[in-house]
């Protein structure tokens, strides 16, 4: 007779694993509870934002776990720019803009290592102004 009984809460993967330790690391958070609850905020945030193939293609490179909380989302009919957006973030969790920021910045970073350079591209194409400077790029304007 064997033990069918699973544990409370499954072990992440090691790609999950590894995604949280970068964000904690580069992202200066104390626990790696704190670099999760931060991935898990700017990941559904950005689920709300982002359609289309880039999302399709973002999720299959980000770690299942990310790429969970990243598509449980439905977006939003009227997308964000990258400073409302952050406000959005901050009025969900009742946090400062600032670490609101800083949370975004830390978890796009982390974001487009999996990216890459030539998706975060599309990416910032398809999302309203104001995302690059959150994804650490310049934000460039169109020629009139």
């Amino acid at each position: 007779m064997s033990d069918h009984s699973a544990p409370l809460q499954q072990p992440y993967g090691r790609a999950y694993e590894q995604m949280l330790e970068n964000v904690r690391y580069d992202g200066a958070y104390p626990t790696r509870e704190k670099a999760e609850e931060a991935v898990r905020l700017v990941l559904a945030g950005l689920g709300r934002q982002l359609t289309g193939d880039e999302r399709v293609e973002l999720a299959a490179r980000l770690p299942v776990e990310a790429a969970r909380v990243l598509t449980a989302q439905i977006p939003d009919t009227q997308p964000l720019g990258g400073w409302a957006f952050v406000k959005d973030l901050a009025a969900r969790t009742g946090g400062s803009l600032a670490t609101t920021r800083w949370d975004t910045g830390s978890v796009f970073s982390a974001v487009a290592a999996y990216a890459g350079p030539d998706l975060v591209t599309r990416i910032l194409h398809r999302l309203p102004s104001g995302y690059a400077l959150l994804f650490g790029r310049a934000e460039l304007t169109k020629a009139a």
